[in-house]
């Protein structure tokens, strides 16, 4: 009950979430556009019906309903693998199907992970996994409840789930039930070592079923056998991948293939939250020590990535139960200890990971004709990465639903 009224309070509050405003303008003098620009210097944004009208170097007589002068303004951020849905129950465990709890409790805790991701400064999320996403994803967009935007695979699938027949029955069920990517499980789990599950035929059949209605497929593949065999098979994304070899690594850029690797959130989430996991499903003693091993050869496997000529490295985080709202700690990891260049982290959390998404003409950038997915942060992550911690201005689709101090608070609407 106090998690259901603190949770309308806070929608209730958030700035702009009612409003209405058929233009909205922002000045700004700091600017990076999310794909590798910045601009210093007075700038004016001009949102109409919630996208990027026009950038102007000059006022023109416009009049500033929001001045984030003194920050840095840039496209919301994306992350391309967040399971939006995953929380901890009111015992203070990871929720399963069979713990009892309502589905009004789900919904709510679904409901909060996305007010925290969006307040985060993410704008838009992938999750591969779950049915719920598509009540979360309708929620959303129908503006019953504020989140970022959010793709979903619905229910994923593996190794059992089928002939190579079977599958692409299931790829056509997952479209007809509105998919907007398909999840496949290539290989186990870290915790049981990750090799190869999923045959190549199945793979080719899933993703080349998924190819021909235009939908695109994100694998789940942690040694190279199994991310040679999704890349090879036409999939779209390969995630994971801690054993990956440069071998396997240069296959994926000769292909095309996007790469999703995760450095270290996902890691320390759950040796974090180890007691909140314990015991469940193959969250073992053996498991826990597999993830802790884990950690140098993602770390390992990244810079790798970052070596490959041509390979696009996307930005994902695999945010699961306790990581979600603290994404940005992945691109934190992924600077500096990975030792990927600020901007090059944020072209990747923003259009790059739009571009796999297939959203490269709606968003993850500071452009006219986008989608007004607007943050501003304190300090400049271009030369700091940790400012994208101090967000402080979240506007998804011209709708504010967070606001800086006073100094920045918004005069009447442009007419």
């Amino acid at each position: 009950m106090i998690r259901r009224h603190l949770f309308l309070f806070l929608w209730l509050a958030a700035p702009g979430f009612l409003s209405g405003q058929a233009a909205v303008v922002i000045k700004a003098d700091h600017l990076l556009d999310g794909r590798g620009g910045a601009v210093t210097g007075p700038r004016w944004i001009v949102i109409e019906g919630g996208r990027v009208a026009r950038i102007s170097a000059s006022g023109d007589g416009l009049r500033a309903d929001w001045d984030l002068s003194g920050l840095t303004v840039l496209p919301g951020l994306i992350d391309v693998h967040d399971h939006i849905g995953w929380h901890f129950n009111n015992s203070g465990r990871t929720h399963t199907d069979n713990d009892g709890e309502t589905p009004g409790e789900a919904a709510l805790a679904g409901a909060a992970n996305a007010w925290a991701t969006l307040q985060a400064g993410f704008t838009t999320v992938q999750s591969p996994g779950s049915d719920s996403d598509k009540e979360l994803r309708e929620a959303i967009e129908s503006g019953a409840i504020p989140g970022p935007r959010v793709l979903t695979s619905l229910e994923p699938m593996n190794e059992k789930s089928g002939s190579p027949e079977q599958l692409r029955e299931l790829v056509r069920k997952r479209a007809a039930s509105g998919a907007d990517v398909i999840k496949l499980f290539a290989s186990k789990s870290i915790r049981d070592g990750g090799a190869q599950t999923m045959t190549q035929d199945q793979l080719d059949a899933a993703c080349g079923e998924a190819r021909s209605l235009h939908l695109r497929t994100i694998v789940h593949a942690h040694s190279p056998e199994s991310m040679a065999a999704a890349s090879r098979a036409g999939c779209s994304q390969v995630e994971h991948g801690v054993f990956a070899t440069p071998e396997v690594l240069a296959l994926l850029a000769d292909r095309g293939t996007y790469f999703d690797p995760q450095v270290c959130l996902v890691f320390r989430n759950y040796l974090e939250n180890k007691r909140k996991f314990l015991g469940i499903s193959n969250y073992t003693e053996e498991g826990f020590a597999a993830m802790e091993k884990a950690l140098p050869f993602a770390l390992a496997a990244f810079k790798r990535a970052l070596a490959t000529p041509k390979l696009q490295v996307l930005f994902g985080t695999d945010a699961v139960a306790g990581a979600h709202g603290n994404n940005v700690r992945e691109i934190v990891c992924r600077v500096e200890e990975g030792g990927q260049k600020p901007m090059d982290a944020i072209v990747s959390a923003t259009s790059l990971d739009a571009r796999s998404l297939g959203l490269a003409e709606k968003t993850g950038a500071l452009a006219p004709g986008l989608d007004a997915d607007i943050i501003a942060v304190e300090g400049d992550p271009a030369s700091d990465i940790r400012a994208l911690e101090k967000v402080v201005f979240v506007m998804r689709g011209g709708r504010v639903f967070r606001s800086p101090p006073a100094s920045a608070k918004p005069s009447a609407p442009v007419r």
